[in-house]
This record gives C-alpha cells, sequence and structure tokens, in this order.
C-alpha cells in the first residue's frame, strides 16, 4: 500500500516509524509543520517526525498551510497513494485533499470516539479525572474529529500517570491500531461506524490560564489538573512563580509504592488550614498543602530560575516552614 503520512510531534513518530518497517507499506513522503526556532539563539528545529523521515531519506513536505499550497496540493495528486495516514499533524485538511487517496484519509485519534474531540484529548481526560481513555482510528471528514469510526483500543489511567506518560503509552498503541486498520480496510474487513454526536465532549487548545493553580479548589481537582497539563502548572511561592509537576492528593487509597508515605502520615484529621496553605512536612516526601477540600503532597516542583526538585528537597532548600502560603 502507498501511504503518504502526516504528522509532526514525538507522539506521531512512533506510527511512522511502524509504517516504516512493515512491508505492506511504502511510504512515499512525509507531510509536516515548518521547522520552528526554539531554545536559547532561536535555531532553527525540526519535527521529530521530519528528524525520522530524513533518517530513512523520505522525502518531507513542509506546507506553512497545506490546504493552501498549490506545489503540495498537486504533489499530494499526483502520488495516487492509497491511504492519507495522519496522526497530530496539527494542520485541518480540506476536501480537497481527504478525497484524494483511494481509501481515504485515516487519522489515529487520541481517545475514545466520540468523547474528547479535539486538539488535547489526553490532557483534558486526565483533567477531567478519567480511569481509561484509548486511541480511535477513523476516516476523516470536514469536522473536527466527526468522522466515522474504525477500530478502538482502550487503556487503564493510573492515578499518578501524567500526559507525558499517557502519551508514551498511546502513541505505541496508535502505531499498532493504524497497522491493523490499513490492512484490514484495505481487505474490506472493516465496517466504518458513525459517531453518536450527541455523545460528544471536546478537548480544546490549552490556555495559558489553564495553567494557574487556585487553591480554593479540591486536592483530586488540582491533582488532575497538574498531571493533565504536566509540566506547565503553577503558583506563587515567596512572590515568585513555582511549577508543580508532581503531586499526591491524600486520604485516599494510594498505590502499593506509597505505601511508606501513609505510614508517615499524621491523622489527617489533625491537619488543617487556609487554602494554599502549607501545613505539614512529611520526611523524604515533601509538603502537604491545604486546598479548599482535602489534601494535597507536592512530590515535586520547579522553582523560578532553578531545575525540578523533589518536594522534600525543595522544603529544605528553601527552609519552608508550616503556616507559609501558597498562591
Amino acid at each position: 500500500m502507498k501511504i503518504i503520512f502526516f504528522g509532526t510531534p514525538l507522539f506521531a513518530v512512533p506510527s511512522l516509524e511502524k509504517l516504516l518497517d512493515h512491508r505492506e507499506f511504502e511510504v512515499l513522503a512525509v507531510v509536516t509543520q515548518p521547522d520552528k526556532r526554539r531554545g536559547r539563539g532561536s535555531k532553527l528545529s525540526p519535527s521529530p517526525v521530519k528528524e525520522l523521515a530524513v533518517k530513512h531519506q523520505v522525502p518531507v513536505w513542509q506546507p506553512k498551510r497545506v490546504k493552501k499550497h498549490p506545489e503540495t496540493l498537486s504533489r499530494l495528486k499526483e502520488a495516487e497513494a492509497d491511504a492519507f495516514v495522519v496522526v497530530a499533524y496539527g494542520q485541518i485538511l480540506s476536501p480537497e485533499i481527504l478525497e484524494m487517496p483511494r481509501l481515504g484519509c485515516i487519522n489515529g485519534h487520541g481517545s475514545i470516539l466520540p468523547q474528547y474531540r479535539g486538539a488535547a484529548p489526553i490532557q483534558w481526560c486526565l483533567y477531567n479525572g478519567e480511569t481509561q481513555t484509548g486511541i480511535t482510528t477513523m476516516l476523516m471528514d470536514a469536522g473536527m474529529d466527526t468522522g466515522p469510526m474504525l477500530l478502538k483500543q482502550s487503556v487503564e489511567i493510573g492515578l499518578l500517570d501524567n500526559a507525558i506518560d499517557l502519551g508514551r503509552r498511546l502513541s505505541s498503541i496508535t502505531a499498532d491500531l493504524l497497522v491493523e486498520t490499513l490492512i484490514k480496510l484495505n481487505a474490506g474487513e472493516i465496517q466504518p461506524v458513525p459517531q453518536d454526536d450527541s455523545q460528544a465532549t471536546y478537548a480544546p487548545l490549552i490556555q495559558p490560564e489553564d495553567y494557574r493553580l487556585d487553591w480554593s479548589k479540591s486536592a483530586i481537582a488540582l491533582h488532575h489538573q497538574v498531571r493533565g497539563f504536566f509540566p506547565n502548572c503553577v503558583t506563587e511561592f515567596r512572590q515568585q512563580a513555582l511549577k508543580i509537576s508532581q503531586t499526591i492528593p491524600l486520604g485516599i487509597k494510594l498505590p502499593l509504592e506509597l505505601k511508606e508515605l501513609e505510614q508517615q502520615l499524621p491523622t489527617l484529621s489533625q491537619l488543617s488550614g487556609k487554602p494554599g496553605e502549607i501545613v505539614h512536612i512529611v520526611k523524604r516526601f515533601g509538603p502537604v498543602v491545604q486546598t479548599g477540600d482535602g489534601l494535597l503532597l507536592l512530590r515535586e516542583v520547579k522553582p523560578a530560575g532553578k531545575r525540578d526538585q523533589s518536594g522534600w528537597d525543595f522544603a529544605n532548600g528553601t527552609r519552608l516552614a508550616t503556616g507559609e502560603i501558597l498562591g
């Protein structure tokens, strides 16, 4: 099968790798976002997908707006591909592009559709405290993740999983599911299933204000926010920004690896304070913060101008005292 692959971030790399290594497929070209300026010196850096394509000597096309780039549109049409495979590309494909390949445009989406349509399904499912998510392959149409579904695979979400952890697992599943989808679709062994729009939920682009922690929220809600928008959630400490990258909600059943923490905790009912107040410091773990409902332990933080550090190192390094306020 002749394939053109559309993708940009690290999440899409396993899918491209699987297609390049599989004897059933010939990847004719890769379409990815233009190089971006990053880091010190603002040097132009290629996307992870482009780096892999170059390594395998696959032609790379990088139109700024694919649906309005005549040269790319002409190349896509002339390729006479069996399928366009799309994984986290970052641009909307026009109806003209969607109709070009013989089998259509097949997308690997990071949720169990029709839930979490949109740009950030992994992040928002964690933010909302979901305990299960997965991957859906679908035939793309003109809508935002509204096309008929092909195959699905679910995964469980652990209490301490963050967006990076979950993204790695889902990217691997996407790669395998796309291969199965393409082979079965080509053989006529899959019947596309329309989505039930009445059950749809949405995962919009994350905005800067989504990273701000409000200590009047519950401990579990703040925990979900921190892991969903990892590693960017931020509060204030001594009038400077403090990123919170890993937390543990207390007063609920914790994983076995946190047994030592449970043994060190005092009776939680004895701890209380205002939202954002440090009410206790757990040896070898870190500070415990009072929230609007429940207690939250800060397991890993990043003070302004410093590297990531454990909550315990942070407490020691700043000589943190109970009664201090975050936010």
